[in-house]
């Protein structure tokens, strides 16, 4: 008779579970149960007394997941393991240093330093070097380094000739690396990168070392195999080679973090690294509905880089997945907010909802309408819009032109971007404020007409003061959208996040254009501010049924009873900067990260698309996602017709902004000369959003319409009616 713990299981699983010798690679399609597998595979092996629990490696991504697994384990054997080797990569190779640091001249108390001290160590050593920190900003710095150890390279082992474009032979970080890790070793210390660095130097450079390692290792079973990066692939690869019983799970159809390091590869290459390799897939989904499966599969079955499954699930067919097309992201927000209502009324918790994201930026509208609605709501894996720091700082500027006598804000963006005002100007400041009970900015008038700073410590404040006393005079006659712009752009602060070459830059600077955007529904900086307040004080309570809004990176590993996938249109999603930087290995991505959006579902799928989405402060027409034509057919229900198009019309250029082309179908394409001769100079037009107005120019499909109320617009003929 089969143990308790393999009687639950599906035929796969179960062969994953007792498959215990030789290299091993599990498939597991979303909602398959590959936690189970992991966890019921360490049980099999303790209960059948394979291993001790020492001789057990199990690596997972997250402290979170081992802890969950860690108790999964215990409840199936019925007792607390001690001694298992179970952690994140970081942990695991935190324990290793510790014991053999000697080895590789560190102590055994070495310090792990955050970002923030390895930033700090940076901007020395370029002060040192002479290397301006303007044009290299240090995180810029700490990011290619970054890079460079999570493949597993130290400073000795770069090709200096074989770098990316953007870094290039010159690149100042070829020069800090080396001095970096100096320091490093001088301080007794490490950064989160060279845990895995130092760990392959040891193995590699003591080979007891590794020999110890790869006999005590039986079993090595590692989670999200396919979010390794190289660095963490050498180490498995390494300890692999003594008894070679690697099990490693993941899901190559959910690889999205090759942006941070992730490399795809490792995982389809498993069969050449190990041969011999025993490949087991596990596709019986046991959480979404076969429509929503069928939707997914059909779309992930486009790429070309996978190794292949069709997952398949017993349960009733479901709803199809409802394709909604929308007028702008006003509307979407409002449909959204409206489906929500409707759910909760046939009782649906709010818990068992979410609102999925391509880019942070796109939150606003929702949270904004959510909050209209009353509809309690938490942001997953980042802060609510208005509580993100780039925002805040752009807040501070309007706060301090709308009440110069804000002093917090003052504090804030003094600095910010660096200014040169150091800890001694801002504490001469804080004295005359203190002393005299006036305000920081009053204290910076008074400073400056004295000899107490030094002369461009003095001149720049003054030209500091001046700006805000300028951007003053121009509230009475920009309107607050056009205001903020020119405040982030004058003050040096756009520009600030335009060079931070870190890969989180590109998404401040889409959420600065977003607050521009928001910025455009107010009449004055004041009752814009009025409303952020209000909306900063509808704090989320946790205790609260509420849905939840994240990114689709951010809703990996989660699942819900309801998804709203929202912003499916082309330069979005697929993201233009993916497409652009990387080509089809980006769009392949891109891809992968519709499929687990569309896994996360459990019985609905919503997806929607705006025909109209403001860009930069300006309207743009859109074209509906190439994911949404290749979704299966039989598995979508739509009842518009730019969905309809989707299908009809082929892609030319995956890499490059999507192509519509005359289909076998004989339809037109989107750019038929029919859909906008009728509209030449001087015509008088009806448009939905913006009223009547004269066309001044025509180019193609698109035409230029100066509209009674709405000004200059750029606009789509098919939207336009002769008035």
């Amino acid at each position: 008779m089969l143990p308790p713990y393999l009687q639950s299981l599906n035929e796969q699983q179960r062969e994953a579970v007792e498959t215990l010798e030789g290299p091993l690679l599990v498939l597991a399609g979303a909602g398959t149960g590959k936690t189970r597998v992991l966890t019921t595979r360490i049980a099999h092996i303790l209960g059948n007394h394979k291993a001790l629990p020492s001789q057990i490696l199990a690596v997972t991504f997250t402290n979170k997941a081992s802890y969950e697994m860690r108790e999964r384990i215990s409840s199936l054997i019925g007792r607390t393991v001690e001694g298992l080797w179970l952690g994140t990569f970081h942990s695991l190779c935190v324990r290793i240093l510790r014991r053999h640091a000697e080895r590789i001249n560190l102590k055994t108390n070495f310090t792990i330093l955050d970002t923030d001290d390895s930033l700090r160590l940076i901007k020395q050593i370029q002060k040192a070097e002479n290397i301006d920190d303007k044009k290299w900003p240090p995180r810029a710095i700490l990011g290619m380094i970054s890079l460079w150890k999570d493949r597993g390279l130290g400073p000795d082992q770069i090709d200096k000739n074989n770098l990316p474009n953007q870094y290039g032979p010159k690149n100042p970080a070829l020069t800090i690396y080396p001095i970096y890790q100096e320091r490093l070793r001088i301080l007794n210390a490490v950064d989160f990168g060279d845990l895995l660095l130092h760990c392959l130097t040891l193995f590699t450079q003591c080979t007891d070392i590794l020999d110890f390692y790869q006999h005590q290792f039986r079993y090595i079973l590692v989670d999200e195999y396919q979010d390794t990066n190289i660095a963490q692939y050498l180490w498995l690869r390494l300890l692999a080679q003594g008894h070679k019983n690697i099990c490693c799970v993941g899901d190559d159809d959910q690889s999205i973090y090759g942006w941070r390091g992730a490399e795809i590869a490792n995982i389809l290459k498993f069969e050449h690294d190990f041969p011999g390799a025993h490949i087991i897939r596990l596709e019986q989904n046991y959480r979404s509905t076969p429509h929503i499966l069928g939707a997914a599969s059909g779309l992930i079955a486009k790429n070309t880089g996978r190794l292949g499954k069709t997952l398949w699930t017993e349960a009733d067919a479901g709803e199809k997945v409802f394709i909604k097309s929308v007028w702008d992201g006003e509307e979407e927000a409002r449909y959204v907010g409206d489906e929500i209502e409707a759910l909760q009324r046939n009782k649906f918790s709010l818990s068992k909802m979410a609102i999925l994201v391509r880019a942070s930026h796109q939150t606003r509208e929702f949270e904004e309408r959510l909050l209209t609605l009353g509809i309690p709501y938490r942001v997953i894996g980042g802060p609510r819009f208005y509580e993100r720091l780039e925002i805040r700082d752009a807040l501070a500027y309007l706060r301090l032109i709308n009440e110069p006598n804000d002093s917090l804000a003052f504090e804030r963006i003094i600095n910010t971007p660096k200014r040169g005002m150091g800890s001694v100007a801002l504490q001469n400041l804080h004295h005359i404020s203190r002393s005299e009970g006036v305000s920081l900015m009053a204290s910076a008038y008074k400073i400056i007409e004295t000899d107490e700073l030094r002369g461009q410590t003095r001149n720049t404040l003054a030209n500091f003061l001046k700006d805000v006393d300028r951007w003053r005079q121009q509230v009475s006659f920009m309107s607050p959208s056009d205001l903020a712009k020119m405040v982030l752009d004058e003050s040096g602060y756009t520009e600030m996040w335009q060079r931070d070459k870190s890969p989180d830059a590109p998404g401040r600077l889409e959420n600065l254009k977003e607050l521009v955007v928001a910025l455009e529904e107010f009449e004055t900086i004041e009752s814009f501010l009025d409303h952020v307040s209000l909306v900063m004080e509808n704090s989320s309570n946790q205790n609260v049924d509420s849905i939840s809004i994240m990114t689709l990176h951010s809703a990996k590993g989660l699942e819900f009873d309801i998804v709203f996938l929202a912003g499916w249109e082309e330069g979005l999603f697929p993201h233009q900067r993916s497409l652009g930087e990387t080509g089809l290995k980006g769009l392949e991505e891109e891809r992968r990260l519709a499929y687990v959006g569309l896994t996360r579902a459990r019985q609905r799928a919503y997806i929607i698309y705006a025909v109209n989405r403001k860009i930069h402060g300006s309207w743009q027409s859109s074209l509906p996602s190439r994911f949404i034509g290749e979704l299966p057919k039989e598995h979508v229900d739509s009842q518009t017709a730019v969905t309809a198009l989707s299908s009809n019309f082929k892609i030319r250029d995956v890499t490059g902004p999507a192509r519509y082309l005359p289909t076998s179908s004989g339809k037109k394409s989107l750019s038929s000369a029919s859909s906008f001769n009728k509209f030449e100079v001087g015509t008088r037009v009806f448009h939905i959003k913006f009223g009547y107005g004269q066309v001044i120019d025509a180019h193609g499909d698109k035409v230029d319409v100066d509209f009674e109320h709405s000004g200059l617009k750029k606009v789509i003929t098919s939207f336009l009616e002769k008035a």
